[in-house]
């Protein structure tokens, strides 16, 4: 049995909202599983349309690792397994690119396993893969969510509602950013002040979005803990934060996860002002970049092939 799943690309922090609020766009990766007939076969892992070359073809691949946390947690482990990635969503953009495929391997694995894991299950092993929600939680469920890891290790999460009109205009540039140089430039310890900043700033998000109320989003997208420290990773980011400030319709700029790419909120006006802008403010710079405008994606992983009956 082959079983193929489809996962949307994803945008975590959303400015204020680190390592907790995450977003769904309609830009996929396909994982395809399918347990080999040929004993002694081994584990086969295939890249198809990768733009990078550090993708690991062996068991240090995410995909098979957190496939193995899945046999594991039925008492097995995985012996002759083809597992052939087919990616759509830019790497190490902030796009949620490893987010993706590990949700994709663990629902396909699950199915060739008879489903014996539900999505709590599902998410927690993709958390331990990935280290953070924020991803893996809109990958798994699609629209925009707030998630948190407990103690026990479980991920907590409610879908929020997006309103319609607000778009996403995604702004990739031509150099990659790992999440872990990202990371490591992030203070241990932030002030009292910075903390409750963002905390306030989160509140206005959650009842900005539920309200529709664009005045309140333009303050609750600011951003103390992160984005600050990642100015300097990437390139014109602060003059293009300056440029869209006052544009009209814009909501918010923030980094793409962790970067490189941008985020801009808008209410769907401006548009094409807005990629003139940030397009501009790159190619000053010699940055080439790719910019297309989103609606949030509203449905997370779906199974394309093999859907087990029962």
């Amino acid at each position: 049995m082959k079983v193929s799943v489809q996962v949307p690309a994803t945008i975590a922090n959303l400015g204020c909202g680190f390592d907790c609020f995450g977003l769904a766009l309609p830009l996929y990766n396909e994982v395809s599983l399918e347990e080999t007939i040929m004993p002694g076969s081994g584990v086969e892992i295939n890249i198809l349309d990768a733009s990078s070359n550090n993708i690991p073809t062996d068991k240090n691949n995410i995909v098979y690792r957190a496939i193995e946390l899945l046999y594991n947690y039925v008492g097995q482990a995985p012996t002759e397994l083809k597992i052939t990635i087919r990616t759509g969503i830019p790497i190490a953009r902030g796009m949620g690119s490893s987010a993706s495929v590990i949700t994709g391997g663990l629902i396909a694995a699950n199915e060739l396993l008879g489903k014996p894991a539900d999505l709590d299950v599902l998410l927690s092993i993709a958390n331990e893969i990935e280290g953070h929600p924020d991803n893996i939680t809109p990958a798994f469920v699609g629209g925009v969510t707030l998630a948190s890891i407990e103690e026990t290790g479980s991920v907590t999460y409610r879908q929020l509602p997006w309103p319609k009109d607000w778009k996403v205009t995604v702004c990739v540039p031509d150099f990659e950013l790992a999440t872990d140089i990202s990371r490591s430039v992030l203070p241990e310890m932030v002030s009292m002040k910075d903390a409750i900043f963002n905390l306030r700033r989160a509140s206005e998000f959650v009842h900005a979005i539920h309200t529709k109320d664009e005045e309140l989003m333009q303050l609750a997208m600011q951003d103390r803990l992160h984005q600050p420290y990642r100015m300097k990773l990437v390139p014109g980011l602060n003059s293009i934060m300056e440029n869209l400030k006052h544009t009209e319709g814009v909501l918010g700029c923030v980094l793409a996860g962790a970067g490189p790419s941008i985020a801009v909120i808008s209410n769907g006006k401006n548009v094409n002002e807005i990629k003139e802008i940030v397009h501009t403010s790159w190619n000053n710079i010699n940055i080439d970049s790719k910019i297309h405008t989103y609606s949030v994606e509203t449905s997370g992983a779906r199974i394309t092939k093999g859907i087990r009956q029962f």
